[in-house]
């Protein structure tokens, strides 16, 4: 029988791998690590990579396997969830990862402008119907700007046909450097093998859209410093499968 949600914060509370400051925590206390990760924490000078909205972490701790020279941060409100990879990073003593457990969308009061070189973005909530929660819409992109590197990479990967959409209209519009784009991960040919490697790595709602027979979508692009931001005008179709009783497509008012 697995732990309930209180032992599992009771555990975290004690877990030294996790930093849990939600919002209304933030607002009161300042962050003392912010721009001291490395420092503090990590002990070294190893690049910092975000997973955010990370869920139980599995893509976290799987990349800090991979890249033992990187550091790993899972950022995610959701504590339940994140128990499983903190726990698992403890028992494998992967001193390259922490956790984060904060809403994203103050992330940027936890890092100073380029402490973190890459952002990845893994099964994110398409947030259809209010585009300024969507991760890679440019209100969220604005913020990463605060804190990643000047053309530091920004990854997603998802089964949304709609945040794929969205957010290829989005790089296009704003004219940010498209790296590599695929519609069907898994069965696209002449990805390296290190690519291929890291993008294997399958989180819990990965192998569920999988097996309800899904194509996995995947893109990462640069995002530099300068430059203004502007939302794409587009309507874009809904995913059915998420979109129980709402209209089939979007509005340019919500997709936008």
């Amino acid at each position: 029988m697995s732990k309930g949600k209180l032992a599992k914060f009771a555990d975290m509370e004690r877990y030294e791998n996790v930093f849990q400051y939600p919002y209304s925590v933030v607002e009161q206390v300042p962050f003392e690590m912010k721009g001291r990760w490395n420092e503090c924490y990590f002990r070294n000078d190893h690049p910092i990579v975000l997973e955010l909205g990370c869920g139980k972490g599995e893509y976290t701790v799987e990349l800090a396997k991979l890249y033992p020279e990187v550091n790993f941060i899972g950022v995610d409100i959701k504590g339940a969830r994140m128990w499983t990879g903190a726990t698992q990073a403890l028992q494998e003593g992967l001193k390259n990862v922490a956790f984060l457990r904060t809403n994203i969308e103050v992330i940027d009061r936890f890092f100073t402008p380029g402490e973190v070189t890459e952002i990845w973005l893994t099964f994110s909530d398409p947030q259809m119907k209010n585009p300024r929660k969507r991760l890679t819409s440019t209100w969220f992109m604005q913020r990463y700007r605060h804190f990643l590197a000047d053309g530091g990479i920004v990854h997603l990967k998802t089964d949304s046909n709609f945040l794929f959409t969205y957010t290829t209209y989005m790089v296009e519009k704003n004219g940010l450097p498209l790296l590599f784009r695929t519609e069907d991960l898994y069965h696209t040919e002449g990805i390296d093998e290190e690519t291929r490697r890291i993008l294997a790595i399958r989180t819990y709602y990965e192998s569920m859209w999988i097996d309800r027979g899904l194509n996995i979508r995947y893109m990462k692009f640069r995002l530099p410093q300068k430059g203004e931001l502007v939302e794409p005008e587009v309507e874009i179709p809904l995913d059915d499968y998420r979109s129980y009783r709402r209209d089939k497509r979007s509005s340019l008012e919500t997709a936008k």
